[in-house]
């Protein structure tokens, strides 16, 4: 049997402690232990993005990080995006843009377009396209997602 590892962590805001074992995945710690289901398995090798997330303001594969290492990091899960007023503009302009369908890529490129808009609230056609490169989605087509993300953009913006 494998010992397991205590870990601290701030997820969403909130400090929270588990156990893991060495080999786990935060993605297994996330949706299994935590029962934070937003992020999805989709390759489980880091290809997909389906399950990433931001840790300490960087974007990860949640697949290919072990659960032991975001002790005492801050990470922030598609379940933590949404505020009190409701919906972050990001979720807003994928349902108003019908930037989605099975729904499997979504949470990954919300949170793939919020870590690029916090780094770059200015960004371009091509930044989105570079950032996202590493989000695959089979269903809509990327222009919708594209679009969406200008879209929160300048919401954003009007925001401020």
């Amino acid at each position: 049997m494998v010992a397991k590892i205590q870990v601290t962590a701030n997820i969403n805001g909130e400090e929270v402690e588990f156990l893991c074992e060495p080999r786990q995945s935060l993605l297994e710690i996330l949706r299994d232990e935590l029962k934070l289901t937003g992020s999805k398995e989709g390759c489980n090798n880091g290809n997909c993005g389906a399950c990433s997330v931001i840790l300490d303001g960087v974007l990860v594969n949640s697949c290919v990080v072990l659960g032991g290492e975001v002790d005492g990091c801050k990470v922030e899960t598609i379940e933590g995006v949404m505020g009190p007023e409701g919906l972050h503009p990001l979720q807003q302009a994928f349902l108003k843009n019908a930037a989605l369908q099975c729904g499997i890529c979504t949470p990954g490129f919300i949170m793939a377009s919020k870590a690029l808009l916090d780094k770059k609230p200015k960004a371009t056609e091509a930044d989105i396209r570079l950032w996202c490169a590493g989000n695959l989605c089979r269903c809509t087509g990327y222009d919708k997602i594209v679009r969406a993300i200008i879209d929160a953009e300048a919401q954003l913006e009007v925001n401020k």
